[in-house]
């Protein structure tokens, strides 16, 4: 089968009503690739666990490929690649992710593996302060070259993009829209620059319009494609304390910039910091120390973390995984208070685990991805 038509599959499997992202990919695991989820017989649908008999039904309506045949000749045009979540240009920081989209429409030339990501978000209703600092910190993170990911979105957002076009540092747009439906429409001229060393990505297919329920699903791509999300304001609800939790549940780390008390657009950030969700943000020598990079670009004196791909885990397994990628060697009693699963069932889990052969445990109930 070519290229093209696994790729009509993979495609179709994201069109079938009531399915999602996990089951997507349960599915495949079952099944043994996206054609054969559509050639499987309904009676060994259902055995599969979680699919039932609506959606195992679905799965036999073939008129989705066709759908997903124009949907491929619609990215040739319009040149936006669709990355499936087992293509190699696939972020491998969202294959990390148990619930990370299965199918990316992406357009531009940024290296959605970049060695650095930093995302940078807040409040739409932003002050000056905020502008100030936002585009303090693009200027400091310039020497390092990092990828800034951010929401296209009105106030902190646009403010990062639009410094990281001023300082020549490429800059990614996640979008809660399809690709071809710029949101806000004021922002497309931006987004149009950004293609040029950046680019702007969804996971929404052509023609969708932004609705509410979409934002906090491109949040979670924000927080899943950065190594550290940085704050700048934010109200005491929000989009960006939306991308802050999920960050803090991808065990990645979340940077908050005080404010000034008493102020509704501070809120969200000294709550962030006062309830212990985020670092406090005093200067950018307090990301770089944290993730200890370097100006040259190369990892120094540091263990090299490896990407890995923990799609085909558990949601527990997975964030297991996620937490000894972060810390590389932990201790089982710090493993279950950060990850809140009992103890009895973590021990199942970490063997479980070791017989897959992609962690070791170590003296002391210590335990290690196991490299291979």
């Amino acid at each position: 089968m070519s290229s093209t038509e696994n790729l009509q599959y993979q495609i179709a499997l994201t069109l079938i009503p009531k399915i999602g992202d996990v089951l997507i990919r349960q599915l495949i695991s079952y099944c043994g690739g996206a054609e054969q989820v559509f050639k499987t017989p309904v009676a060994k649908l259902l055995k599969i666990p979680n699919i039932g008999k609506t959606l195992a039904q679905n799965l036999q309506d073939k008129s989705v490929l066709d759908k997903a045949s124009k949907i491929i000749e619609e990215a040739e045009k319009q040149q936006v690649a669709l990355l499936f979540y087992t293509d190699k240009n696939y972020p491998n920081r969202l294959k990390q992710l148990y619930d990370a989209p299965v199918l990316l429409y992406y357009k531009g030339k940024a290296d959605l593996n970049h060695t650095k990501t930093v995302a940078i978000v807040g409040t739409r209703q932003s002050t000056e302060y905020g502008k100030n600092v936002t585009e303090e910190i693009i200027e400091d993170l310039k020497p390092f070259n990092p990828l800034v990911i951010s929401g296209l979105a009105y106030g902190i957002d646009i403010i990062a993009h639009k410094a990281c076009l001023k300082n020549a540092v490429p800059t990614l747009g996640v979008m809660a829209s399809g690709i071809d439906l710029i949101y806000p429409y004021q922002h497309k001229n931006v987004s149009i620059q950004m293609q040029e060393t950046g680019g702007i990505i969804t996971e929404q297919t052509f023609e969708t319009q932004p609705d509410p329920r979409f934002f906090p699903q491109r949040n979670r791509i924000i927080a899943g494609m950065a190594d550290v999300t940085i704050v700048v304001e934010a109200a005491a609800k929000g989009g960006a304390l939306i991308t802050a939790e999920y960050a803090n549940n991808y065990h990645r780390d979340v940077f908050a910039v005080p404010g000034q008390l008493g102020k509704s657009f501070s809120e969200g950030c000294n709550k962030l910091i006062k309830e212990r969700k985020a670092e406090i943000y005093t200067s950018i020598q307090d990301v770089i120390e944290t993730l200890n990079w370097d100006l040259v670009g190369h990892e120094k004196n540091q263990v090299v973390k490896q990407t890995l791909d923990l799609s085909a885990f558990t949601e527990e397994e997975s964030q297991i995984m996620a937490l000894l990628h972060k810390n590389q060697v932990m201790e089982i009693d710090e493993i279950a208070w950060q990850s809140q699963i009992h103890i009895a069932k973590l021990s199942s889990l970490l063997l479980n685990l070791e017989f897959q052969g992609v962690l070791k445990s170590l003296p002391g109930k210590k335990y290690a991805i196991s490299v291979r």
